[in-house]
């Protein structure tokens, strides 16, 4: 009987590489706007006329961090998904 640490790691080819890096390329992304949102916003508070915009600003960060692991889990359905549709390795 297999047990999970019999399995294998299946090499699922150039389709599967594509998807996960625009997955990670998008996280990145994300990451470096919520910094920077933040950043913004913190020197916005160091002035009392540009609070309300660095509020703003806190709330788009906190969204994008919403965002975070609903990229996290699209990637991991979308290679599901092209697992599925790759060939079954028979040993």
């Amino acid at each position: 009987m297999k047990t999970p640490s019999d399995s294998y790691e299946i090499d699922l080819g150039r389709e599967h590489i594509v998807v996960q890096q625009r997955y990670e390329a998008l996280g990145a992304l994300n990451d470096l706007l919520i910094a920077i949102w933040f950043l913004i916003g913190s020197f916005f508070f160091l002035n009392a006329t540009l609070e309300t915009s660095g509020t703003w600003l806190f709330i788009v960060g906190s969204a994008q961090l919403i965002i975070k692991p609903i990229l996290k889990l699209s990637g991991l359905v979308h290679v599901a998904r092209v697992r599925n549709k790759a060939p079954k390795w028979q040993p």
